[in-house]
């Protein structure tokens, strides 16, 4: 039986480090159909952009002091950034620099939306939220980057990505 975090493996505390994930994102899934039993869906994706304009930035703060990344870190700060998200634990996702100034992100097995799938629902319509939190999270890390959306639900997606983001810095 541990006693302490300090009892932790390696491997405990990788497995500890993804369950916590899996936590908080049953805790953001239950919290938002609450709202959206509640409320409706709309205003579910309202108070969703609400507290992830305020998480997104909290994180990447967080993520950039705990990796000490130099603020006006460009690109490089940002697809760094992206490995240390909740649910990059989770999930599935890569990123790909075409130029110096561009960086293509995509989700490729969302945990979300891939239980949906599963239980044969649509597209959770995350894209609302996805467009303050990534452009958010990009321009916390460093402002003169711009987010741009390639794709996400509600809009079709190709079936090799559920959403996809383009980040420029000019």
């Amino acid at each position: 039986m541990l006693n302490s975090k300090d009892d932790l493996t390696r491997e405990q505390a990788l497995d500890l480090l993804e369950d916590f994930a899996k936590r908080w994102l049953a805790h953001d899934g239950l919290w938002f159909q609450a709202i959206e039993k509640a409320r409706g869906l709309e205003e579910a994706v309202e108070r969703d952009i609400e507290a992830w304009r305020k998480f997104t930035v909290i994180e990447a703060k967080r993520i950039m002091s705990f990796l000490s990344l130099p603020e006006n870190g460009g690109l490089d700060a940002l697809e760094r950034a992206l490995k240390f998200r909740l649910y990059a634990f989770l999930n599935l996702q890569e990123s790909f620099k075409p130029d110096d100034h561009t960086l293509i992100f995509k989700m490729k097995d969302c945990r979300v939306q891939s239980a949906r799938k599963r239980k044969n629902l649509p597209d959770h319509p995350c894209k609302p939220v996805g467009e303050v939190e990534y452009s958010l999270f990009a321009s916390t890390i460093d402002p003169r980057i711009k987010t741009t959306c390639l794709a996400c639900p509600p809009d079709p997606h190709p079936e090799e990505f559920y959403c996809g983001w383009k980040f420029t810095l000019d």
